[in-house]
């Protein structure tokens, strides 16, 4: 049913890790010149430094299962294996925010900004999704054997 609590948590997960497209993730001071880095990499102004074409795909991938994972409601236990599958992708990306921001400069002061923690919380809250799954699962598991 879709009208569960996990397609709530789920569907936050989903929107937190798509926000991201737009956010600001850090910035880095480097030689007193400020460098921004989001989604599309690191800028300085207008001009890009470094590409972020690989955390695009990171966050359009997960975001994309997310979405795909709520209308499984019917297939509980693919949609429990899909959510770990995308915990793990999760911390891939949270991995990566720290690979950028540190690889990129040698003795830059970073300023992480509040959206590099959504990756943290959407991890939580697909565990929380994927405990009521398998609430649900192990409900439906009891009621075929009283048939």
């Amino acid at each position: 049913m879709i009208q569960r609590i996990q397609t709530a948590y789920l569907l936050v997960a989903g929107l937190l890790v798509a926000s991201l497209y737009k956010l600001k993730f850090a910035e880095l001071a480097v030689n007193d010149e400020i460098y921004t880095f989001s989604a599309k990499g690191i800028f300085n102004g207008e001009t890009l430094i470094f590409n972020g074409l690989p955390i695009l795909i990171f966050i359009g991938v997960i975001a994309l299962l997310h979405f795909i994972v709520i209308g499984m409601y019917k297939k509980r236990v693919r949609q429990i294996r899909i959510t770990v599958f995308t915990i793990i992708l999760l911390l891939g990306l949270f991995g990566m925010f720290f690979y950028f921001a540190y690889a990129s400069f040698d003795g830059a002061k970073i300023a992480f900004k509040v959206p590099v923690a959504f990756p943290v919380v959407a991890i939580i809250l697909d565990y929380l999704a994927i405990r009521a799954i398998g609430k649900d699962e192990a409900l439906v598991r009891s009621l075929n054997r009283i048939r």
